[in-house]
């Protein structure tokens, strides 16, 4: 839906504000663009900043809207691209505008067609005026008219979706407290006083604010009982029968007609649909305006809702349209509590898709391959078809997810029910449905059940990979993958022809591999986009033999098939072996013996396309080199000769050595262009080591040279991608992973399998360094997460759903609750049990010595690593319960869950002792356990004794005895894999923005960056995780370019937009909230800042747990803000916590800790310490000298701030000399008055006077002017500039800090 009120925003479908009072909020940009300034600066350069594409030149005007009721008019700012239907839908959603839905629009009296562009209406621009008409309703658009009333006014009650889940599209960002939460005292005034950093997180961090219940405009409105209308009232126009009862309590029963609404006659006994005259009649063409005349409450009550809803953020509430909702994996019992009588809800399935359902049955096929045929020659065209593209992709993922959890759940009869269950098929909604398991025996050879499970994830990423590369005349089907229940189902669009019983000999495959690899079929039509797919793919063409050695050559594995629909296109299926086998993998892990329970459990080890890439630009790179040696060879010979006769070449001879001694990363484009690369080539063979049998010596010599290449590339992999990674990590050249999910992405990014998570874990054994240490934790955590997720689905997929609650809370109990109750019992009702007295209850047996067992197994059998240390990392089981939820679905109950038996002796400081129902706490206590002494640094290192998370006493009157009940498991929502592919264009324009402002071009490059977001809305909408990270790329783009209010407003946006399709815990949303506090600092709204920073730490703590290696530049940034915030003391806290985990983890002696030391010492001279701060500079240089030497910048620095510093200290120390002695003669001290200043000086506890002040921090604040002699007579500016400079916004910069750098670098990987 568009925005409405003064956020001036995107719809999905490009809907633009009506406002034309909105400022400039739209995209945050609107400044960069000269030409456009009422806040929807994105609409005008969206699409066509390229004229040279032949599209006409964007006029971008403001057109005037004649309605039929009041107000009568309304004012839209336009651009001639846009669709009369992106201005139809933004009346529909401009509140001023609320009533009107079915409607057309005229201009000077003729109508216009809804799908044309408005460039297209003749003499528009010149007479910038439209007319709204009203038109009658059919029953289809009365039904919707209904439906959208409904949402507006508040009447829809909360839907039970099992696409979704409980509280989905949460968005936590409008709930934190902003304003300093104390009223007294200058430590109270900041968001993060008296913050724990080594507390545990609190799971009320993820819970919203409670807010209070809309305000109802109605009491209910719902369909009458007397429909459907009659046959003869049917033909008089009559469409439902409504029923509505106003706040007044009065009930009213509405006839919809083709001319409107209108109140008729009936009751609840007598039917009379006729309009009711007396006292008088009611009509109106809207049921809003209806409404309004019925009930003199209802407008008042209209207006304070939409009051209401303008409190939040519009982000924050807007139905996402084009992207599946973040699910939370904890939920409040308050949102499961709230559900409401309403009796439409089930009417709603009628008024959405008609009586008989047909509306909702759609071709999936037909549309994807009409779009994917759509033309893409102009942008115009290639905007048109990618919006397309996305919304259909996104609606297709909705109702096919939604068939598969049906179908897992076992509410749909299967095409074939005489097959055994894992063979069984379905049709739902148009959507084919198989189940991700080897029902017929394909995969007999390769696993079975094992390796088709994993063929269908890596086919739905193959999909992906064709749909992303967009070839000509290549067609894939609507490919959904749904993990729900233990069960993998597979969700397809019906190929046309695929179910077709072919004529004896024939195929029913056209091309590719038929029956496993024993008929093999050809077709010369496949041939060429064959060809180019493979080329893409880097896929080498080669041959193949079928099972009587017929020779075949084909473009791509025997395994990719392709079919000839009955449409006549050309459809590819089967995209799981792309890639060869990592053959070093089986060869290691999956010996020939079939009985060895050991063996890798599969053969679908396949290469990751990421790797093949990378491994391709490798070997491009040495064909450049050797190639650039050739070339200067053969012309330094040429340059030789040719000297001989003339002295003129010696630029060019200049130049070309210029060229070859470029560095790589610097001189790489120029080099690609001097070398000519049609000579280089790189494909791999996906079919070796897979039982094919060459023939001839020739074919068995070029089989041999295939395997040989794919050999190369897996020993690149294990020798090369996986240590360069590990080293990456350690080194703090990539952001250090939050948790499970960010780690394996970043593993996949680099073409690292989820399998090598036990070899990476295994080459950070015994090292001492701090970050490879907790490299190691993090990957076993992640081992034992996805190793129970496979246990924990081998239960749930043998069982009905109603058991899914006990087999889920009895395995966690005994995973996670083992130490309160050793011996924890399945709890199942006895009396359901025996309805179901065929199914297997095996999970009833396990206990918490078996699921430890069988958990080492599953992960000494799927990742080769022997887990010798415990299972769950001390204090870290809220950590590991978050990551099993993610991955298998689970919604829990929010609440502190009892883990030992000794927690519930302990108070829960960080809740104020609420019980879990009240769990919905202000966010400003999360995880914080105010601290004595303000939390100093001895203090925290006691507590680090024990980091188990905190809890809370339970709510029922005795002590459970088990950690977690069936009650708690409260849902478990279907994990998606989807074949979306992303926007070419938006990522172009994305891409030539950044160059443009690299290369100094910065008008430009903003203009692109516009037409970016711009073209990120209009494709995806506006709630979709891509445009999430173009909000979070171009905020910091646009803090570069100094335009920082812009920053900030992109900032937050890509926070929540982040929170509502990723989740509000997800690592990237962390790094959102991370980049918005900088971003606010920025502009001086520190306190907002430190509030977020607060936020995101706690968030830390949940989704990794305390000290995290990162976590240094966020304390170290806190601090900074602090100083500006002028609280040197808290500042000075900060500075040792930061101090004391990048010693722990970077050690004593490196660069690091010298720079944070190079901080902590300013702090310590704000904060009147001159003798400490001499110390820790000293620390400072001396490691600075050692690691840097004496002449590097940072080492001069340090040494000239050591020696100002020194002499601070040596003057303060002959002061308090001086002071001491006026002290021991009383009657001197009382006739000089100077002494109390003197005294006030040297006594450092109390806050001394300005003078005093001013002349302390003169002495420090010298040092940032330059002066490194004795200070003095510095006025107050002085403390202003050593915050400067502490900051890093003024004079030289103190080093080429690892710390400071890294939240670039997480940036970076984030955009």
């Amino acid at each position: 839906m568009a925005e409405s009120g003064n956020d001036a925003l995107k719809t999905s479908n490009g809907a633009t504000e009506t406002n034309t009072d909105s400022t400039a909020n739209g995209h945050a940009t609107s400044e960069a663009n000269g030409t456009v300034t009422n806040g929807v600066a994105g609409e005008d350069g969206k699409t066509d900043g390229e004229e040279g594409d032949g599209a006409p030149v964007e006029n971008v005007f403001k057109l005037l809207v004649k309605l039929p009721h009041e107000p009568y008019q309304t004012e839209i700012m336009v651009s001639t691209h846009e669709q009369v239907q992106d201005i139809r839908q933004s009346i529909i959603d401009t509140p001023n505008t609320f009533q009107y839905s079915c409607f057309h629009l005229e201009h000077q009296g003729e109508r216009i067609n809804d799908f044309i562009e408005l460039s297209e209406v003749k003499d528009i621009v010149e007479e910038p005026t439209l007319v709204l008409k009203e038109d009658p309703y059919t029953e289809a658009q009365a039904r919707m008219h209904v439906v959208r009333v409904r949402e507006l006014i508040g009447a829809a009650g909360d839907r039970i979706d099992y696409v979704s889940g409980i509280d989905a599209g949460t968005s936590l960002c409008d709930s934190i407290e902003l304003q300093p939460s104390g009223k007294s005292g200058k430590e109270d005034s900041s968001p993060i006083a008296h913050y724990d950093l080594d507390a545990s997180g609190s799971i009320s961090t993820l819970l919203a604010k409670p807010r209070e219940a809309p305000p109802k405009t109605v009491k209910a409105i719902s369909l009458s009982a007397w429909n459907p209308p009659p046959y003869h009232l049917r033909m008089r126009g009559h469409l439902l029968y409504l029923q509505a009862t106003t706040l007044e309590g009065d009930q009213h029963y509405i006839t919809a007609h083709v001319s409107g609404f209108f109140v008729n006659k009936s009751t609840n006994n007598k039917f009379d649909p006729s309009p009711r005259t007396s006292p008088r009649s009611f009509h109106a063409h809207s049921i809003i305006s209806l409404l309004g005349q019925l009930s003199k409450e209802f407008d008042p009550a209209f207006r304070r809702l939409q009051e209401y809803n303008g409190q939040r953020d519009p982000l924050a509430s807007y139905q996402l349209s084009n992207s599946i909702p973040a699910a939370p994996w904890l939920a409040s019992q308050s949102s499961v509590h709230q559900h409401q009588p309403d009796l439409t809800r089930t009417q709603e399935p009628y008024l959405l898709a008609g009586a008989d359902n047909a509306e909702t049955l759609r071709d999936w096929n037909e549309e994807f391959q009409s779009t994917r045929e759509l033309p893409k020659e102009t942008v115009q065209d290639r905007v048109f078809r990618e919006r397309l593209t996305s919304k259909l992709f996104a609606e297709y993922n909705e109702t096919a997810v939604r068939g598969a959890v049906m179908v897992a759940r076992g509410e749909v009869q299967p095409l074939n029910p005489t097959e055994a269950k894992d063979a069984q098929i379905f049709v739902y909604g148009n959507v084919f449905y198989s189940f991700g398991a080897d029902g017929v025996g394909t995969f007999a050879s390769d696993g079975g059940d094992e390796a088709a499970r994993v063929a269908t994830g890596k086919d739905v990423q193959g999909v992906k990979n064709v749909n992303q590369l967009d070839i000509n005349g290549l067609f894939t089907p609507g490919t959904v993958v749904v993990d729900y229940l233990g069960k993998r189902v597979v969700g397809q669009s019906i190929v046309p022809g695929i179910f077709k019983q072919r004529d004896p000999g024939e195929h029913q495959i056209d091309y590719g591999g038929v029956e496993g690899k024993d008929v093999i079929a050809t077709h010369e039509g496949f041939a060429p986009p064959f060809a180019e797919l493979s080329k893409a793919m880097r896929v080498k063409k080669h041959a193949v033999w079928d099972k009587e050695s017929k020779k075949h050559e084909l473009e791509a594995s025997v395994e990719t098939k392709g079919l000839l629909g009955t449409d006549g296109r050309k459809y590819v299926l089967d995209l799981y072996r792309v890639t060869p086998l990592d053959i070093h993998w089986l060869e290691k892990h999956r010996a020939t013996d079939e009985k060895d329970q050991g063996r890798y459990p599969h053969r679908m080890t396949v290469l990751r396309p990421e790797l093949v890439e990378s491994y391709r630009i490798t070997k491009m790179r040495e064909y450049i080199a050797k190639e650039l040696e050739k070339k200067k060879a053969g012309e330094s010979q040429t340059k030789a000769d040719a000297e001989k006769q003339a002295n003129g070449d010696k630029k060019d001879e200049q130049t070309t050595s210029d060229e070859v001694a470029k560095t790589e990363g610097e001189g790489e484009t120029k080099q690609q262009e001097a070398v000519d690369l049609s000579g280089f080539s790189f494909s791999l063979n996906p079919d070796v080591f897979s039982g094919q049998q060459p023939q001839t010596d020739q074919e068995k010599s070029e089989w041999a040279a295939d395997e040989k290449e794919v050999r190369t590339v897996c020993t690149y992999l294990t020798d090369d991608v996986v240590p360069r990674l590990i080293h990456d990590f350690q080194e703090g050249d990539v952001g250090f992973p939050m948790d499970g999910q960010s780690l394996v992405r970043d593993m996949h990014k680099r073409g690292i399998n989820a399998r090598y998570l036990g070899e990476m874990a295994q080459r950070c054994s015994g090292k001492e360094d701090k970050r490879l240490q907790a490299l190691k934790d993090l990957a076993q955590q992640e081992m034992v997460s996805r190793a129970f997720k496979h246990i924990c689905n081998s239960y749930l997929r043998q069982l009905p759903p109603c058991f899914s609650q006990n087999v889920v809370s009895h395995l966690l109990n005994c995973l996670l609750g083992r130490e309160l109750n050793s011996k924890p019992v399945a709890q199942v009702e006895e009396d359901l049990k025996k309805l179901y007295s065929n199914e297997d209850f095996s999970f009833e047996k396990a206990t918490p010595e078996s699921l430890s067992a069988e958990l080492k197994r599953q992960i000494q059998l799927r990742y080769r690593y022997e887990l010798s240390d415990d299972l769950v990392k001390r204090g870290k089981k809220m950590q590991l319960l978050r990551e099993i939820c993610l991955k298998v679905g689970f919604q829990l109950e929010a609440k502190e869950y009892q883990y030992s038996k000794d927690s519930t002796l302990k108070p829960q400081q960080p809740l104020q002792g609420k019980t879990s129902s009240d769990s919905l706490a202000p966010p400003e206590t999360n995880g914080v356990q105010p601290s004595s002494e303000s939390g100093s640094s001895k203090n925290k290192k006691k507590k680090k004794a024990d980091r188990s998370p905190n809890r809370e006493a339970s709510t029922l009157p005795s002590v459970p005895t088990q950690t977690f009940h069936p009650e708690n498991v409260l849902n478990i929502v279907p994990i998606v894999k989807e074949a979306s592919p992303r926007s070419i264009l938006a990522e172009e324009a994305l891409d030539a923005g950044r160059m443009s402002i690299q290369q100094d071009q910065k008008e430009l490059g903003q203009e692109l960056l516009l037409e970016s977001l711009s073209l990120h809305e209009q494709i995806y909408g506006i709630l979709h995780p891509e445009v999430a990270r173009v909000y979070y790329a171009l905020s910091t783009m646009y803090y570069g370019l100094e335009e920082k209010n812009a920053a900030v407003e992109l900032a937050k946006k890509a926070v929540i937009v982040s929170e509502r399709t990723l989740g509000i815990d997800n690592s990237e949303t962390i790094l959102a909230y991370l980049n918005l506090s900088l971003m606010e600092h920025a502009t001086g709204n520190t306190h907002a800042a430190l509030a977020y920073t607060r936020h995101a730490m706690d968030l830390w703590k949940l989704v990794y747990g305390t000290r995290h290696p990162d976590s240094i530049t966020t304390i170290n940034n806190a601090a900074v803000m602090l100083q500006t915030l002028k609280q040197f003391k808290e500042s000075r806290i900060w500075f040792e916590n930061s101090l004391e985990i990048c010693e722990d983890v970077a050690g004593k002696n490196s660069i690091n800790t010298a720079t944070l030391l190079f901080q902590y010492a300013q702090a310590l001279a704000l904060d009147h310490d001159s003798r400490q701060a001499v110390g820790k500079m000293r620390e400072s240089y001396n490691i600075f000298k050692e690691k840097l030497g004496k002449d590097n910048q940072n080492t001069k620095e340090a040494e000239t701030w050591l020696e100002t510093l020194t002499h601070s200290a040596v003057s303060q120390a002959k002061q308090a000399q001086q002071a001491t002695s006026l002290l021991q003669n009383k009657r001197l001290f009382l006739r000089n008055p100077k002494g109390g200043q003197r005294l006030a000086v040297s006594g450092a506890r109390p806050p001394p006077p300005p003078a005093a002040g001013a002349g302390a921090a003169g002495s420090v604040g010298g040092v940032g002017a330059g002066n490194t002699g004795l200070p003095g007579g510095l006025d107050k500016k002085s403390l202003d500039e050593i915050v400067k400079y502490i900051n890093g916004e003024g004079g030289k910069q103190t080093t080429p800090k690892k710390g400071t750098a890294n939240p670039k670098r997480r940036q970076q990987r984030a955009a």
